[in-house]
């Protein structure tokens, strides 16, 4: 999302008198059926370098507190997360076939499929042969040569990376709120080592923000029956998904719906959710953002 397009967004709710407020506090005061009128709070995923520069700042303009699920492993390795600068770099060539080179195949970014068949290729490879983060690295490095995609400006204008420590907790103490989202963004399915993410997540944030961290995203919204109960023993609050809805009382804690904006919703279907009037006509559903 642009800032104009964030800027807009900040403007709408301001304009439209809504009571921006701390995750911890909206998520309380929703069970205890004591939340004000048009009340809201404000999430981002992952910490990338993007909300440091650009969305804080505008937060801070117009006084909205805001949480961030921090993902840790990246924010100390400071470099482009693997999946998504991948992504982006096959987004920033869409409709463009590479003819195969010597011992390589053809890399065919024509079709949304097609597009979607390339990272997953990417995505597979690297899970199959257990790379390391430094592997995975130098394998988008090769990947932006094949594509033509300038690597060197993708690291020097920090494209998709998460914000350095300093830069956490320089936001931490201006009252930024950084919470759960696993240490190395991955949801195991045992709960032994769904737990350790957790733990390595929360050390790592305490050491960043002196709190303990009690508030949890799903990454990528992904979530399953075992989940929440996984959370709840570990000492988790409150769980985040990226299903698409209002949150109410009536919802487990554990699986909180949101609206996850982006640039494809328009003004106009934005504001219908501010004032809630979208929860009751027709949904339309974006690359991301899929329906129950």
């Amino acid at each position: 999302m642009s800032r104009d397009h964030f800027a807009a967004r900040l403007k709408a709710i301001k304009d439209g008198g809504y009571r921006v407020l701390p995750l911890a506090e909206a998520i309380r005061r929703l069970y205890m059926d004591d939340l004000p009128p048009k009340a809201l709070a404000i999430t981002f995923d992952d910490g990338l370098y993007d909300f440091y520069a650009e969305a804080w700042p505008l937060l801070a303009d117009y006084g909205f507190p805001a949480t961030v699920y921090l993902t840790t492993y990246y924010c100390d390795y400071n470099r482009p997360v693997f999946r998504l600068i991948c992504d982006y770099m096959i987004w920033q060539k869409r409709g463009v076939l590479i003819e195969p080179a010597p011992g390589r195949d053809a890399i065919d970014l024509r079709t949304p499929e097609s597009r979607a068949a390339e990272i997953n290729k990417l995505d597979g490879f690297a899970r199959t042969n257990l790379l390391s983060a430094r592997q995975k690295d130098q394998l988008a490095q090769d990947f932006a040569r094949r594509l033509g995609a300038d690597w060197e400006a993708i690291l020097r204008n920090r494209v998709l990376h998460i914000m350095n420590p300093a830069e956490a907790a320089e936001l931490s103490r201006a009252g930024v709120d950084l919470q759960l989202h696993t240490h190395r963004h991955r949801t195991p399915g045992v709960e032994a080592l769904f737990c350790a993410e957790l733990d390595d997540n929360a050390a790592r944030l305490y050491t960043i923000a002196g709190e303990k961290p009690t508030h949890f995203c799903y990454p990528s919204g992904v979530h399953h029956g075992t989940y929440p109960e996984w959370l709840r023993r570990w000492g988790v609050e409150s769980a985040v998904t990226c299903d698409l809805g209002i949150a109410e009382a009536s919802h487990d804690v554990m699986l909180l719906p949101r609206l996850c904006d982006h640039d494809g919703l328009t003004p106009v279907e934005f504001e219908a959710w501010l004032c809630g009037l979208q929860r009751w006509l027709p949904k339309r559903y974006y690359p991301g953002v899929e329906p129950d």
